[in-house]
């Protein structure tokens, strides 16, 4: 029954940029008045707003927005409102939407998330970092050893398929590759360059084996997802995508680093709550601030067995806009911008609604998965057109 289900009607993205001067509440609401307008709602329509990971004081630029000032710079009246870090990555608030309005909690939440990193970096004054006298909470466990950035983190399970599965830095860069041909065909994508081979083997190394071009960057954006209930469909005029499942994990983030990365536990969770297949699936959207995290994904959705990640997409031509699973076909984060994780269920979406223009897969897409994080948090989504 629709009444039970969940689906994603409206969705917008703001401008993409780097260093923008647009405040980034601002940004929020142009990706929210274009959700509404795709959805054809009004603002007086939505009573739940969601979003990851809340507003964060100490990284304004990481996250400089959240739930309540949102819900008070448009005068949303919410019946359910969320938002903060402790869920399975970012799109863990689209889980957490599409379960109240399971719920009959609410019938349209506004789902976003908003970056202003590249901004931030630019102007300190005006968004400056908060500086501790102490190291505790999970930075005590990474800041003593250096391993500041989570390209460290991830380069450690990356350089154990490297050294039991064989994996190659050629295999590894196909990721890159398409995510920079696709983001050439996307108008909104921050790189509107391809890249080549040549370019990518010869880059500089940041943490072994990723380069420079493994990783994404700094991004300015803002994108919205509207989840409405079934039983509040009649109110929307574009095509709504359901959530056919939902799933996530975390993995621990302490003391000793956990031994497969959560997008694993994720990804064999998902299929458990829906009849559909990894063959069914039309498209994947699958996270890729560094590039191992998207072959990982694959390797967790099924799309082939653990350890033949590279196997899977060396050429390229397996993952490629006309190829048997067309890959991160807004460009991924690489590509397209830090997004942080949003820009792969909005991207699905677009896919299934055959509004891609250039970069538009064919055969009539009607299944998409769609994932966000994969390292100690995962959260996947499987799309359905129906």
């Amino acid at each position: 029954m629709k009444s039970i289900e969940a689906y994603i009607s409206g969705v917008g993205q703001s401008e993409v940029g780097v260093k923008l001067t647009r405040h980034p509440l601002l940004l929020t609401v142009d990706a929210v008045k274009e959700a509404l307008a795709e959805a054809g709602l009004t603002i007086g329509q939505i009573d739940g707003v969601s979003t990851y990971p809340g507003r964060v004081a100490a990284m304004p630029g990481f996250s400089p927005v959240g739930a309540d000032e949102l819900v008070d710079a448009l005068g949303i009246r919410a019946r359910w409102y969320a938002g903060g870090g402790e869920i399975t990555s970012q799109l863990g608030a689209v889980v957490a939407a599409a379960t109240a309005v399971r719920a009959g909690l609410a019938r349209h939440v506004i789902c976003f998330r908003t970056v202003y990193e590249a901004a931030a970096m630019a102007r300190p004054d005006e968004y400056p970092m908060q500086r501790r006298d102490k190291v505790d909470g999970n930075s005590q466990w990474f800041s003593p050893f250096n391993a500041l950035s989570a390209v460290t983190w991830t380069a450690q399970y990356a350089m154990r398929h490297v050294r039991k599965y064989g994996l190659t830095r050629e295999q590894l860069a196909q990721i890159a590759l398409t995510d920079r041909a696709n983001a050439a065909l996307n108008p909104r994508a921050l790189v509107q360059q391809p890249l080549t081979m040549d370019e990518y083997m010869s880059a500089r190394m940041i943490s072994s084996p990723m380069c420079l071009f493994d990783c994404d960057r700094f991004t300015d954006a803002s994108t919205v997802l509207i989840v409405s209930a079934g039983d509040a469909l009649d109110e929307v005029k574009c095509t709504p995508v359901r959530i056919a499942a939902m799933a996530g994990a975390v993995e621990r983030l302490s003391w000793d680093q956990a031994e497969w990365m959560a997008c694993y536990a994720t990804g064999r969770e998902l299929w458990k709550h829906t009849d559909y297949k990894p063959a069914d699936v039309d498209t994947a959207q699958l996270y890729d601030g560094f590039s191992f995290q998207c072959l990982a994904w694959l390797e967790s959705l099924g799309f082939c067995e653990v350890g033949e990640g590279g196997r899977f997409i060396e050429g390229g031509q397996r993952i490629a806009l006309n190829g048997e699973l067309p890959l991160n076909t807004f460009g991924g984060q690489i590509g397209a911008g830090r997004l942080h994780g949003f820009g792969f269920a909005h991207e699905a979406v677009v896919q299934l609604r055959g509004k891609g223009g250039a970069r538009q897969i064919g055969e009539d897409p009607r299944v998409a998965v769609a994932a966000s994080g994969g390292g100690p948090l995962a959260t996947a989504l499987l799309l359905v057109r129906d």
